[in-house]
């Protein structure tokens, strides 16, 4: 699955938590999803469950602490798919 692909079914899913105040159009691959893109900590967590969902994945602790921006979701998706 390329970049792109894995892109594409992430950003519905980031942007079903962002908050009122945040729009889409500031969604980036190198945005902050809690500084910047401002999705608290409890909605975090469904993000990474709907990405685990999405892409038949399991994030560790280690995938959580390393998790900050959409690129950093790409990354360990890869990881994860490549690893199967």
């Amino acid at each position: 699955m390329t970049t792109d692909q894995i892109y594409g079914k992430l950003l519905p899913i980031v942007k079903t938590y962002l908050p009122e105040d945040v729009s889409e159009e500031e969604i980036s691959p190198d945005k902050d999803l809690t500084g910047e893109l401002n999705i608290n900590s409890a909605h975090l967590v469904d993000v990474v469950l709907d990405v685990e969902d999405e892409f038949d994945v399991e994030f560790v602790n280690a995938d959580m602490e390393n998790l900050r921006t959409i690129n950093d979701a790409i990354t360990i998706v890869k990881q994860k798919l490549n690893a199967k």
